[in-house]
């Protein structure tokens, strides 16, 4: 079975062809970049002059024809309205032009199938960490379930909006990465946990309120928010009994976060994985492969049902492929 992925949850618009023996053929993507962030209808406008050439492209690179084609998935939340309707009128066309069957794609669970498919990860605890979404999931009864998660921000948002106000580039992460390398000095910042879950807003007010080095700031914001990030998976591993971390989303491809999730696995007796760089961030052979996935195991869905699902809640996939 070949499956074409369409992904569009928020700045990057992509598109790829995978099989079902989990053979990524063409994984590839457009991303929309504004130094002041992400504008929703340009971001949708990006992708509408993109997700069209993407698919041919996509189809030529993977050595196939059109009519090879045997379900294509689509990431239907969560994400920015508007870019979500463009991803979803392109799979919705492209359906009934081949007269196959559509499937619509949690993202966030997309992030750990694609990890599990890619790594040696087999009942993992996911960390989640992109720019709009900090998550700590892991499968228990029949569902993805969420132990913790930020109450406000997603920590790649904080570092973009920290990022913007000091006059770093978008995305901010691998700015603030290269300057917390040379900080020495430790600031005091709030360590905000509260119970499983995580707040990130205070922590950017206060770092923006700091008078201090920005190499020392970015230090400081990096080792509080990543450690309250281990404590939080460390304890859903005691909860859930599991042995295994797998990292989802483009802010894990920080070295310190995996430098301070692999000491704690280690200490632990436990193992984490972390998958090749591209299929950390947003990315369409997620997408394709998870509606794999789901259509094997008996799950699609009706154009008319295809409407996006701009909160659409992890814990409220019935996952029926596992």
């Amino acid at each position: 079975m070949l499956v074409i992925g369409i992904e569009g949850t928020a700045h990057t618009a992509g598109v790829s062809v995978v099989s079902g023996d989990g053979d990524v053929l063409s994984n590839l993507f457009r991303t929309y970049m504004e130094k002041e962030g992400i504008h929703p209808r340009e971001a949708a406008n990006h992708h509408a002059a993109k997700i069209v050439p993407l698919i041919e492209e996509s189809i030529h690179e993977a050595g196939i024809e059109r009519g090879d084609i045997d379900l294509v998935a689509f990431s239907q939340g969560p994400g920015l309205g508007p870019c979500l309707r463009t991803a979803a009128t392109a799979a919705r066309t492209l359906s009934l032009s081949l007269n196959v069957p559509l499937v619509g794609v949690n993202h966030c669970i997309a992030h750990l199938e694609i990890g599990r498919l890619k790594t040696d990860a087999e009942k993992p605890v996911l960390l989640y960490v992109s720019g709009g979404n900090t998550q700590v999931i892991a499968f228990k009864k029949g569902r993805y379930r969420v132990f913790g998660e930020t109450l406000d921000i997603g920590l790649g948002n904080m570092l973009d909006k920290f990022g913007r106000e000091r006059g770093m580039p978008f995305p901010a992460g691998p700015t603030i990465e290269e300057k917390a390398k040379k900080g020495e000095k430790l600031l005091e910042l709030p360590y905000s946990v509260k119970g499983m879950d995580v707040e990130f807003s205070g922590i950017m007010t206060s770092a923006l309120n700091k008078d201090a080095t920005l190499e020392d700031i970015c230090y400081s914001l990096q080792e509080t928010t990543f450690a309250m990030l281990t404590e939080v998976t460390e304890r859903a591993l005691a909860h859930t009994r599991k042995e295994e971390v797998l990292l989802g989303g483009g802010v894990v491809q920080n070295r310190r976060l995996q430098e301070m999730i692999g000491k704690m696995t280690e200490e632990r007796g436990a193992a984490y994985h972390v998958p090749e760089p591209e299929f950390c961030i947003d990315n369409a052979a997620m997408i394709a492969w998870t509606g794999y996935l789901m259509y094997d195991s008996g799950t699609s869905i009706s154009v008319e049902e295809s409407h996006i699902k701009q909160k659409f809640r992890t814990d409220e996939v019935e996952v029926t492929w596992r």
